[in-house]
């Protein structure tokens, strides 16, 4: 039954054949020619998709075929040579099993002179989900394709993670405007650094005649050390790729096919992502197995890819290996689903509040309640990876070899011990009140739970579970099936048995020949051999015996094997391969029975990645002073720390307020180098990420706005990868910021205009400020540039802040000293020339230091002048700060009557202080209750 690793690709295995109808059609497999899935469309909306295609009326399906054949129809850009990382824990690769690796196809539509990649090839006979870790190796593989002609403009995303069975599909949009398209492919490129791409699959006319068209030149510019795929654009199919959809997607996400039936680039994306799969992986996927969702930009809060690394939010920027990050910071999932389910909302927050809420009211009830906490976090910690268990089982390998058939057995084994573990976690979830923890509990009651763990325990001993330890879990694997099942089978146990006795029995004769501690040992490499430890043994002439061979040592112990013992290992391992083969057939048909449930277990996966990722923000709260955030029209932080730097220093950093309001959403924040600014820019944008995402935020109080962009502006270094100078790399960063910016966007800016001349820097500054608060967006803009804060008095929306510094000067030698406070205070910063006040810190001469200070000096007095608004521009900015006040009490407020009257006569005296200040008469009448 079992094939050669070296046998040419056959028709579908046995054991796939059990499992019902293949998703793809499996006529085609004996042609000798790949069945290009390409149409003829109609329709302007996607004319240009597919040009120059042929049609073919042949199903969905992978044949067999010479490896040149394939290349001629998958040709690869580029070779790499160095080698990326396999997806799963198996020593096995697929090119074992027959798959044929890609080569350069000679001719191939490659781009000169840009860097190489490899295609990966994926191994999942042997998965091992225990070692899975949170952010382990890249296993996405993603597909983009973008419109020609009419549809020039229109690009599609379809993404597969290979260890989870889950076809992402995306698709975006722009007006033809070049800013437009250029802001499209930027939010391109954020969606695909989201997925951290192993493989990029794109059409080869995307690099034809080496010049890559502004999408390719993009990823390859964003993604150098990415693998990158030419495909024939014939294969990017929409009518081949709603096929794939309509045959593959599981029932409980049926919804999917009415979201993405015009969404013809998604869909073309993903049937050459399918195609391409199905032939590296060596396996198809069953029928209605897998996951499909439609993520269009709308749903969540878009970070771009400059800001995800401003912010150190899943990566340090001094260290890519620490955990100084937000990630960092609120991780203490203990799955792998948990932990990528909360770098994923981190990456992409929430913008409904109504969801962020019922996030908020589950981690409060964890928080409230220690049992439930305690319960939830023990239970949750004994799950594997249910995603990639997922991947495998929904799989149907092309060709049976032992090391399929072994893996087989595993997942079996892990599919056991997860649905043993439901039971426990519904019992922890039953008295719960919040309503997310009600409709997990409901979910979980799902009957198809015990119905797969009654059919597998009438074909799996009830006491097999899953072990840690090579030579543990190859003794489940081998006592999996019940006996009395198949006779061989347990004909072949017991010779096995007999081995493995005989082998203890020959160690115990070797120990009592020698007069030596000898111990069995067992190896997944070695397989059975001997250890000793000795102390104070001598041996003749120094050496061991000569019949122990294949000798370790490490100190005192010592490791060997005798020529007897290798060949009971390679009966052994004879006796394994038929117990295995057997088992294997027993584990077929029972899959075949099991599998038209199997999809429940999407549903423990999204119970216990949430719970996972929901037990770990509230855990991050224990750990120190986080409050629960509010959601009106206004950021407002009492006391706000930056929760990176509280994990840092490991005790709480100053903290400082943060008020913005549409009546005052545009803040300059001045200040001296080294007070604190860019610190206190990013501590705003992380706490208002940790408050869409579900989280409390290290603060006594806060209120927040919702944000459906978060932009930051931040550092002046040159890139010499993209030949941009500091100045370059501001202007588009600032560029991008204007084009894409909304009234509900939270706008990050440091240092705008640092790369050139003063004069042009505050001109770009002055004008870029009078854009963004002519918006509602709110923007936090920090800027050595003092004659900024003039805007004050001419916006009414402008308000100026500073960092506050103190000066001391040393009684001994009178020198002055700054001392930096890190404190937010109302106003324009008073210090001048606080550069020069750095440099004195440094080495740098003194009598170059006091020459600067004089020529700045000379400098400020021509340049600096006061400037103080007209009487009529302070009379109405009083009225337009009354005016938005009151306005948002009448939407926020929720004083009581008595409490509200107060309020609003501190209001008015308030704003009769600000006409006075004005000299103006202050007159406003009101009738007391």
């Amino acid at each position: 039954m079992f094939r050669s690793s070296t046998e040419e690709l056959g028709d579908t295995s046995e054991c796939g054949q059990t499992w019902g109808v293949s998703p793809m059609d499996t006529s085609g497999l004996n042609q000798t020619t790949l069945n290009g899935p390409a149409s003829a469309s109609s329709g302007s909306s996607h004319q240009g998709l597919d040009e120059g295609s042929t049609s073919s009326s042949n199903g969905p399906s992978l044949p067999r075929m010479a490896s040149d054949q394939f290349h001629h129809s998958f040709r690869l850009a580029r070779t790499n040579s160095s080698l990326l990382a396999a997806v799963s824990d198996s020593s096995s690769l697929c090119s074992r099993g027959g798959t044929p690796k890609l080569k350069r196809t000679p001719g191939s539509a490659g781009a000169p002179g840009t860097h190489p990649a490899r295609t990966p090839l994926t191994d999942l006979s042997a998965t091992s989900c225990s070692t899975a870790t949170t952010t382990s190796g890249a296993s996405v593989i993603v597909a983009v394709v973008e419109g020609r002609g009419l549809a020039r403009g229109e690009i599609g995303i379809a993404s597969l993670n290979l260890k989870c069975p889950e076809l992402i599909l995306s698709q975006f949009a722009d007006t033809g405007v070049y800013a437009k398209s250029y802001v499209t492919l930027l939010k391109v490129i954020t969606k695909i650094h989201i997925l951290v791409p192993l493989e990029i699959l794109m059409p080869d006319t995307a690099s034809e005649k080496g010049k890559g068209t502004k999408l390719f030149n993009l990823i390859t510019e964003n993604f150098p050390g990415v693998a990158f795929t030419a495909i024939q654009r014939k294969y990017f199919n929409e009518r081949k790729g709603l096929e794939y959809i309509q045959q593959l997607c599981a029932p409980e996400f049926g919804t999917v096919l009415m979201e993405v039936q015009t969404k013809y680039y998604c869909l073309a994306a993903a049937a050459a992502l399918l195609k391409y799969l199905e032939f590296i992986q060596n396996s198809i996927y069953a029928a209605k197995s897998l996951k499909v969702s439609f993520k269009g930009s709308e749903q969540t809060a878009m970070i771009d890819s400059a800001s995800v690394t401003n912010l150190e939010l899943v990566v340090n920027n001094r260290d890519h290996r620490s955990e100084h990050t937000l990630l960092g910071v609120l991780n203490h999932t203990k799955t792998p689903g948990g932990a990528r389910r909360l770098r994923s909302n981190i990456l992409e927050p929430l913008i409904d509040v109504d969801t962020i809420n019922i996030r908020l009211d589950t981690i409060q009830e964890l928080l409230q309640d220690e049992e439930l906490f305690f319960g939830l976090k023990n239970a949750i910690g004994h799950f594997l990876d249910i995603d990639q268990l997922l991947s495998v089982l929904v799989q149907i390998p092309k060709q049976e070899t032992v090391q399929i058939a072994e893996a087989k057995i595993t997942h079996v084994i892990q599919l056991k011990h997860t649905l043993d573990l439901v039971p426990r976690l519904r019992m922890v979830l039953k008295n719960c009140n919040t309503a997310l923890l009600k409709a997990y509990s409901t979910s979980l009651e799902d009957n198809r739970f015990d119905m797969i763990l009654e059919q597998i325990k009438t074909v799996i001993n009830e006491d097999t579970a899953y072990l840690k330890g090579s030579l543990n879990m190859r003794t489940q694997k081998c006592y999996a099936v019940r006996p009395n099942i198949n006779e061989f089978l347990d004909i072949a146990r017991r010779a096995y048995t007999e081995i493995v006795d005989d082998i203890a029995g020959l160690v115990n004769q070797m120990g009592e020949k020698y007069g030596l501690p000898m111990r069995t040992s067992f190896s997944s490499a070695r397989g059975f051999f001997i250890q000793m430890k000795l102390e104070g043994v001598v041996f003749p002439e120094g050496k061991l015996p000569p019949e122990f061979i294949k000798v370790t040592k490490h100190k005192n112990n010592y490791g060997f094997t005798i020529a007897d013992l290798m060949k009971m290992n390679d009966r052994c391992d004879e006796a394994l391969r038929e117990i295995f083969h057997m088992s294997y057939v027993v584990i077929c048909q029972l899959l075949s029975t099991v599998h038209e449930h199997i999809h429940c277990l999407y549903k423990l996966s999204d119970a216990v990645s949430m719970l996972d990722m929901l037990l770990s923000l509230a855990n991050a709260c224990t750990t120190s002073d986080y409050v629960r955030p509010e959601f009106t029209d206004t950021l407002a932080i009492k006391q706000g720390r930056h929760p990176i730097l509280e994990r840092i220093v490991g005790q709480q950093p100053v903290s400082n307020n943060s008020y913005i309001s549409e009546g005052s959403n545009f803040v300059i924040i001045t200040g001296p180098n080294m007070s604190g600014k860019s610190t206190y820019l990013k501590q705003v944008a992380l706490c208002q990420i940790m408050a869409q995402i579900g989280s409390f935020v290290p603060a006594e109080y806060s209120s927040f706005r919702v944000a459906d962009q978060i932009f930051t502006r931040i550092g002046v270094d040159d890139d010499f990868e993209t030949n941009s100078s500091t100045f370059m790399l501001e202007m588009k960063e600032i560029s991008y910021i204007i084009h894409n910016v909304s009234d509900r966007s939270l706008i990050i800016v440091d240092e705008l205009g640092r790369g050139t001349s003063a004069e042009e820097g505050i001109g770009i500054c002055h004008t870029v400020c009078e854009f963004l608060l002519s918006l509602k967006a709110f923007t936090l803009f920090a800027t050595h540039y003092l004659e900024l804060c003039q805007l004050e008095s001419l916006y009414p929306n402008v308000e100026n802040q500073h960092m506050e510094v103190q000066h001391t000067r040393s009684g001994d030698t009178g020198e002055e000293r700054v001392v930096y406070t890190y404190l937010l205070n109302r106003g324009c910063s008073e210090e001048r020339h606080y550069g020069l006040r750095a440099a004195e810190m440094t080495a740098l001469p003194s009598n170059i230091i006091q020459d600067a200070k004089i020529i700045a000096s000379k400098v400020s007095r021509q340049l600096l002048a006061k400037h103080h608004s007209d009487p009529e521009t302070q009379r109405q900015r009083a009225v337009y700060h009354l005016a938005t006040r009151l306005l948002q009490t009448a939407r926020n407020s929720r004083l009581d009557p008595d409490s509200l009257r107060m309020y609003l006569k501190g209001l008015k005296k308030q704003y009769e202080a600000e006409l006075q200040a004005a000299g103006q008469p202050a007159s406003i009448d009101t009738e007391e209750e």
